[in-house]
């Protein structure tokens, strides 16, 4: 019989395999953070012995979310101007206070309150764009969950850096930092089309190319941006783009809200990976991304959150259910982006979009155990005929009560086990204190 540290029973796993999609009465045996076996629970007991064994006699277990994309510390500014069109709410609300307020402190604090709540809600990994990332660091190092950070650049001076080339300097040192950490990677991160210039985006895909990593960007959020793209170059955004030679397998495009049966083409030849937010898209009124066109040439789709400013929270659960059902009303077919397809977007395809689907995304052999629990016993969640179809649309994020990432458990009984949860409110309301004396 082999020692391993920990082995996860339960009534339902779902690996995010093609092939199994549930497996019952199944067991996840772990060892050194990573996923020895996924076999029955007779073979399990018979084979392994563990440090610490855990029943989960009533629950479903899986892969954890990835949300890939948000803006983890505008936590802070959650509620704080709603119902407005996008322009309106950056120009008059969002960057004047960001302009106030935005420092290291600022962004540890509504990092910390946006990593509690992602991992409270089943997210294992985010990949986020901000300023200050190594402020945003420093809490997932403690908090243990994984991250994807942004290596902004804005061709505007914000309290980050002043310059492009102060933005590419400190964006190479995140990297430099973080290169062998074993939950952070990072990613070029340039804000959108209309706040980065061509001898930028130049520079940056040159860098990506070097340091092998992403590129993360806003891009066709909405009508309006077309319209300016018109106006200044005489073409739509992902023309330039793509006459630049951004558009590659490296680019995740979040939003995509306006594009043209060519603009698909070239995304899915170029092997463009697509994040869809739908709840921020909805909120903002910038149109609809048009998930089951994309999907059916062959594009990844992935799922976001954006930040909590405009979306107005971090549950990808809602999330998921939302990108499922819009497609449905989009395409007029109610047969597109089934339950497994939406879970695919919300696990396996974001691990994908990153580079890191031989670490998480799934739970398999040989994998970082980035797992969830999800509670099925209560009256919500009864009868369960179909366990994927359960959790894409009768599930909410307050049924999650058990997270591991690596092996190592960050959520225990709803419990925090890396964070503290009064501090970090205590903390959130000071800020909130501050911002609301200032107006």
């Amino acid at each position: 019989m082999k020692n391993v540290d920990l082995i996860i029973h339960a009534r339902w796993v779902v690996p995010i395999d093609a092939k199994q999609p549930v497996l019952e009465h199944h067991s996840v045996v772990i060892h050194e953070g990573h996923i020895v076996a996924v076999i029955p629970q007779d073979k399990a007991k018979k084979r392994y012995s563990a440090t610490t064994e855990q029943s989960f006699e009533q629950h479903c277990i899986m892969p954890g979310l990835i949300n890939n994309h948000a803006h983890s510390a505008m936590s802070l500014l959650r509620g704080l101007a709603d119902d407005l069109p996008l322009m309106t709410w950056l120009n008059d609300h969002i960057w004047p206070t960001e302009k106030k307020w935005v420092s290291d402190a600022f962004v540890e604090a509504g990092s910390e309150l946006a990593i509690a709540e992602m991992i409270r809600g089943g997210t294992t990994c985010f990949n986020d764009m901000y300023f200050f990332p190594d402020a945003t660091a420093r809490v997932v190092d403690q908090s243990g969950i994984r991250a994807s950070l942004g290596m902004i650049v804005i061709e505007f001076p914000s309290a980050w850096a002043e310059t492009v080339a102060e933005y590419l300097h400190k964006g190479q040192q995140l990297h430099d930092h973080y290169r062998h950490h074993p939950r952070i990677t990072t990613a070029y991160a340039p804000h959108a089309p209309y706040t980065v210039s061509d001898s930028t985006l130049e520079s940056i895909i040159m860098n990506a190319e070097e340091l092998d990593i992403p590129i993360h960007m806003h891009i066709h959020e909405t009508a309006d941006e077309i319209s300016q793209s018109i106006d200044q170059y005489g073409i739509r955004p992902l023309e330039r783009l793509k006459n630049l030679g951004l558009l590659s397998p490296r680019l995740l495009a979040v939003h995509m809200t306006q594009l043209t049966e060519q603009e698909i083409t070239w995304c899915a030849e170029a092997g463009v990976k697509v994040v869809h937010c739908p709840e921020s898209n909805l909120k903002l009124a910038t149109g609809f991304c048009p998930i089951s066109a994309l999907e059916q040439q062959g594009v990844n789709v992935s799922i976001g959150t954006d930040g909590a400013a405009s979306n107005n929270d971090l549950d990808m659960f809602a999330e998921m259910r939302q990108a499922a059902i819009l497609a449905k009303a989009v395409a007029q077919d109610a047969k597109t982006i089934p339950a497994h397809t939406a879970l695919e977007m919300a696990t396996i395809n974001a691990a994908k979009a990153l580079g890191i689907d031989n670490i998480t995304g799934s739970l398999k052999k040989g994998k970082a155990a980035d797992i969830i629990a999800v509670d099925f016993s209560e009256l919500e969640s009864q009868p369960c005929y179909d366990v994927i179809s359960q959790l894409v649309y009768a599930t909410n994020r307050q049924q999650v009560t058990d997270v591991w990432v690596e092996g190592k458990q960050l959520l225990k009984d709803r419990e925090l086990t890396t964070l503290h949860s009064s501090k970090i409110i205590q903390n959130t309301q000071d800020w909130a204190d501050k911002i609301r004396q200032a107006d």
